[in-house]
């Protein structure tokens, strides 16, 4: 793995081996000993999105494992001013150890990856989001033990990048995914063909995809971007949130996940956010391990290379 771009981009034993390693990492902070592999080195972090864990759990992260992260707002940079990411991409390749981006169009973050040649790493774009992903994995694995023969849901927003790394986590790893959203919001175009024949089922009917499942999943129903579209999305989506009615049908010690920031009353209630808010915030803090593994495995492999 020389990059991480896409859940899309990475196979069965390399997610596993990464949620294995955040789980490690997580305990050896615990334990109040850290290992060091980006000793000496520095990794640029270039946001054009504003970010909270992100930006927090990605700078704590290069720190605990020897690095120095250096923040690049876009705006600052040349890049806000029009250069092309190829000729940032060229210039940073020659100075920095590394890069995560958070920006909207994923083609950035290849295009990046390709004239860098330096790990890169998508921490989030329009198309995926893998970072908040090998996270909520990592939670499921703690939480529930394995994903194996499991049904998570994923309520609202279905062709969102959540939505889709979603779809390619179930691909990869087998375990049954069911979007829950309106017709409009719902996985479509040239990602089906890809996903073929993925454990993917897609449904308007948010009572039956309750029922049974072991996750209970939402994202804020508003994506920066969508701001225009607000109040539309909201009456839309309306039926989708999840209250204490859904969270009745999943199966018992089911848990609920929500990915951050949480807009109460809206894609969930603020009486099952506070009740679960142990797992939801337990799943923020994964951020930060499932990360440093990410990091780890990229510096392991560019030493190899």
């Amino acid at each position: 793995m020389n990059h991480l771009l896409g859940i899309e981009d990475l196979s069965k034993t390399e997610i596993e081996e990464l949620i294995d390693l955040a789980i490690a990492l997580k305990a050896e902070r615990a334990s109040g000993h850290v290992q060091q592999p980006l000793a000496g080195q520095t990794w640029g972090m270039i946001f054009t999105k504003s970010s909270t864990r992100t930006r927090v759990s990605f700078e704590v992260g290069i720190h605990e494992l020897g690095g120095r992260p250096m923040f690049l707002n876009a705006n600052d940079i040349q890049l806000g001013r029009g250069e092309p990411i190829k000729d940032t991409a060229r210039v940073l390749g020659r100075m920095v150890h590394g890069c995560v981006i958070r920006t909207f169009d994923q083609q950035d973050v290849v295009d990046f990856a390709d004239y860098g040649q330096i790990p890169t790493i998508n921490a989030l774009t329009d198309e995926e989001h893998p970072c908040q992903i090998l996270a909520d994995l990592q939670t499921i694995r703690e939480k529930l033990g394995t994903w194996e023969g499991k049904k998570v849901v994923f309520y609202g927003d279905g062709d969102c990048n959540m939505g889709r790394s979603w779809a390619w986590a179930a691909k990869r790893l087998g375990f049954e995914l069911v979007i829950a959203a309106p017709d409009e919001f719902q996985l479509k175009g040239d990602i089906l063909d890809r996903l073929g024949d993925a454990p993917v089922t897609l449904t308007d009917d948010p009572v039956a995809a309750a029922t049974g499942a072991d996750v209970l999943y939402t994202d804020t129903w508003v994506s920066m971007g969508k701001e225009a579209e607000a109040e539309g999305r909201l009456k839309i989506l309306a039926p989708f949130q999840i209250n204490h009615d859904l969270v009745a049908l999943a199966n018992d010690g089911a848990i609920v996940q929500h990915c951050l920031p949480a807009y109460r009353d809206k894609e969930l209630t603020e009486a099952v956010l506070e009740e679960r808010a142990t797992e939801i915030f337990d799943q923020a803090e994964n951020r930060l391990h499932a990360q440093k593994a990410v990091l780890v495995k990229l510096a392991e492999a560019h030493r190899a290379a």
